[in-house]
């Protein structure tokens, strides 16, 4: 990785400003790969809600996703060596809601086998309850 590269000759040139900076810009380097992921999981858990709900109906299939889902939301969002977790809930709740068009985009693809536009879903199903069920699991969710 060029990045630890760089790092060792700033330490080694005893530049601890720039090696704490090149540190910083590798740590949200490291979080902004951790949103994708989550973000992944989190579109995955989110289509299947909305057809859920949208369809009254929830199949084994669909839970084997929503499972899926939030175990890889936990593992994702966990620090392993520090401890915690990169995502705070108010930084998972807008992850929530900043995923939630694209899944209803997604879902409707899906639920009523593609017959309803994501407008027509999205008229079917409460949005606001669907976006705190999905943040509600996954804070509570454990291993």
């Amino acid at each position: 990785m060029e990045e630890l590269e760089i790092l060792r000759k700033l330490v080694e040139e005893q530049d601890y400003s720039g090696a704490l900076t090149l540190i910083d810009e590798m740590d949200e380097m490291a979080k902004d790969d951790k949103i994708t992921k989550i973000e992944s999981f989190l579109t995955v858990l989110l289509v299947h809600l909305i057809k859920q709900k949208a369809e009254g109906r929830m199949t084994s299939s669909w839970q084997r996703a929503v499972n899926h889902s939030l175990n890889g939301i936990y593992k994702a969002n966990k620090r392993r060596n520090a401890g915690g977790f990169y995502l705070k809930p108010d930084e998972l709740r807008d992850a929530v809601d900043e995923s939630f068009g694209f899944s209803l985009q997604e879902a409707s693809e899906e639920a009523f086998a593609g017959v309803y536009s994501a407008q027509q879903l999205a008229e079917m199903v409460d949005a606001d309850a669907i976006k705190q069920d999905a943040l509600e699991r996954i804070l509570s969710y454990k291993i």
